[in-house]
């Protein structure tokens, strides 16, 4: 098994809230960096639709523990708002994090320094297609004030179906390459996540707005896995809230979800490390033998 599927060997250590908080962040955040002093690139991921970012938890720390500091706002607490309100609180969040961070990280003593010329964007189902949006540049108040270096999409969604999409502006244009990015975009999905879970609900990633259509219009450097056996949700912690839990009912489920999350987090870690570390023997050891992978990977593309 290739060593990004498992815990890293860097110490993991959460910012207490109210450390953060007194810093006047614009979101709520939850901020995890390694425990050893040293300079680490950073990776910023966004939360589902009605989801929170300590549903995350194990993810944010498989990645933290192979040298990265990772970085989930809370981007809103009940209902969600326009996609172009949520657009905006992400490039807030964004822009405070690249003036802020710093000084925040030193005030808490751990002589770790957060490296903002490698950048990572990330973000799950609705959360997914924000990071998206950032990277595209459709940022209106505040516009983003850097660049990304990296940006990955975990199994991201634009909507339940093609008539009634859940964000403006539209992002997907149904025409091959067409995302506008000179960066290294990764794609991350699953494939229970187009089913139906029941007989009531919709699928939660529906085809046509699910990551084949998000991979299909990235230019390249481009890589795209699939976790065959798995769901929408089955990356999230076991002890997901009540909210989480019950949206998990909603989306059809793979077992055992540890290795949804390592593989998840693996293949993170392994495409960070390729293009913000310069160390590509993980993914390509990936993309030659996916078998590596504690989940079962198909149509696995790296170009």
């Amino acid at each position: 098994m290739a060593s990004v599927f498992v815990e890293g060997t860097f110490g993991y250590y959460c910012l207490p809230a109210s450390s953060v908080d007194s810093s006047h962040p614009p979101k709520p955040l939850k901020i995890v960096t390694p425990t050893e002093p040293g300079t680490y690139p950073i990776i910023l991921l966004l939360h589902g639709f009605y989801l929170h970012n300590s549903y995350y938890k194990g993810l944010l720390q498989h990645i933290v523990s192979h040298g990265f500091i990772a970085v989930a706002p809370q981007l809103y607490e009940l209902l969600p708002p326009s996609g172009q309100d949520e657009i905006n609180s992400a490039s807030e969040v964004a822009n405070w994090l690249s003036k802020n961070l710093s000084s925040l990280l030193l005030s808490e003593n751990k002589n770790i320094i957060a490296d903002f010329t490698k950048v990572a964007i990330s973000g799950h189902s609705r959360g997914g297609k924000i990071a998206f949006a950032l990277a595209l540049g459709h940022a209106t108040e505040p516009a983003l004030s850097f660049k990304f270096s990296v940006l990955i999409g975990i199994d991201p969604v634009d909507g339940l179906n093609k008539t009634t999409l859940w964000l403006e502006p539209h992002i997907l244009t149904y025409k091959p390459c067409s995302f506008d990015l000179d960066i290294p975009i990764a794609v991350i999905g699953t494939g229970l996540g187009s089913e139906n879970s029941n007989n009531i609900s919709l699928p939660c990633a529906p085809d046509g707005l699910n990551h084949k259509e998000f991979f299909n219009e990235c230019q390249s450097p481009r890589a795209h896995f699939v976790a065959k056996d798995f769901g929408h949700m089955d990356m999230l912690d076991d002890d997901a809230g009540t909210v989480g839990q019950f949206l998990k009912c909603l989306c059809k489920k793979g077992c055992p979800k540890d290795h949804m999350r390592r593989a998840t987090g693996g293949i993170i870690v392994a495409f960070l490390n390729a293009y913000l570390n310069d160390d590509s023997g993980d993914l390509l050891a990936i993309v030659a033998n996916p078998s590596l992978s504690p989940a079962t990977l198909e149509d696995v593309e790296c170009h």
